[in-house]
């Protein structure tokens, strides 16, 4: 029932992942569910693919507690990919070494209890330290060590992109912020990673939430907000052009949603999914109690009549504009200001 897709001959991955960010510590504890059952309801229904990284306080420990159960109660887990992220912190970008990326990269297969990471998304923090070149090579060696199966990169633009191609780094996935109130990926880089062969993980394609039913006909929300994905999102929202169109657009999606007997969420998922180069979306969950909601996105296609609605209204758009995460790479912008920058301490383990 899951859509699958090939990334190489011998890595395939679910075309929903299973985000881990909402379960990282610092985020609410008011899931009423145990994390570990969580991923099992997941992986019983198809969507092996778990999405982490090493600065998601405490998630890569607990999919590896995920990893031992199952391995324990089934006896495998080569059905079960885990794709996990290298952020090195903004306070090392100036003397990074390969040393350090190393003993990171170690510290991720300590923590998942494996002998070789299956994906390590590579992000970079600003393009004014410009040794991503040289730290993504480094990633390759260890890579070529045996360490790391597929490398990729996390909000890279197309220029950055180019560039680590260019020298020569198998990059497989780009992970980047794509909905229908952000397209800047169509803007230069999917021309770019179709030449290349990569593909796209998406992440904010329901835009942290509000995107959805819950959300429509709903007054426009002021500070303060619940927590920081709320604010960012908020902000997309009135680069998009405001509340006020951004409700004209969940109108049209929720009057596809009951044509095909979907939600709000699957409608604008499936837009995305469907797009160019797009490998798969993540969906951020602490537990399965919407997962039954998400796997209807693989029960109905859109058709040419709902695309051209859903085009009139998002060809109103005023932006974002620009690159993929340049404006969230501007620290002491409204996009940058809400980042944590160095979260990747290891002196806590």
């Amino acid at each position: 029932m899951v859509e699958r897709v090939e990334l190489t001959p011998d890595f395939h991955i679910s075309r929903i992942v299973k985000g881990g960010w909402q379960l990282s510590q610092g985020h609410s504890t008011d899931a009423t569910e145990d994390p570990i059952e969580s991923m099992f309801a997941f992986a019983d229904k198809g969507i092996t693919t778990f999405d982490c990284a090493d600065i998601y306080t405490g998630v890569e420990e607990l999919i590896g507690r995920f990893l031992a159960v199952r391995k324990q109660r089934l006896g495998y887990n080569h059905d079960i990919q885990v794709l996990t992220k290298f952020v090195p912190d903004y306070d090392t970008l100036a003397t990074i070494t390969k040393e350090h990326v190393e003993k990171i990269i170690d510290r991720s297969l300590r923590r998942l209890g494996k002998e070789r990471l299956d994906m390590v998304q590579f992000s970079w923090w600003s393009y004014d330290f410009p040794r991503y070149v040289e730290t993504a090579l480094w990633l390759h060696e260890i890579q070529q060590a045996g360490k790391i199966n597929l490398l990729s990169g996390t909000n890279f633009n197309t220029q950055s992109t180019e560039q680590m191609v260019n020298a020569g780094i198998p990059i497989t996935t780009l992970q980047i912020q794509y909905s229908l109130l952000d397209n800047r990926p169509e803007n230069r880089l999917t021309d770019q990673c179709s030449k290349s062969n990569i593909h796209f993980l998406c992440y904010g394609t329901v835009a942290g939430g509000f995107i959805s039913e819950k959300w429509l006909g709903v007054t426009e929300p002021t500070p303060p907000f619940e927590n920081r994905s709320l604010i960012k999102y908020k902000l997309i929202i009135d680069e998009f052009g405001g509340w006020e169109l951004f409700q004209s657009l969940l109108k049209v999606l929720k009057s596809i949603a009951d044509k095909h007997h979907a939600s709000i969420t699957n409608v604008a998922s499936r837009y995305i999914l469907d797009r160019k180069q797009v490998a798969a979306v993540i969906i951020g969950a602490k537990t399965s109690a919407h997962l039954e909601e998400n796997l209807r996105l693989f029960e109905f296609k859109l058709d040419l009549d709902d695309i051209n609605e859903v085009e009139k209204v998002i060809t109103q758009r005023k932006g974002p504009s620009g690159d993929v995460f340049d404006i969230e790479r501007i620290k002491e912008g409204p996009h940058g200001s809400i980042m944590r920058y160095n979260l990747n301490q290891l002196a806590t383990d």
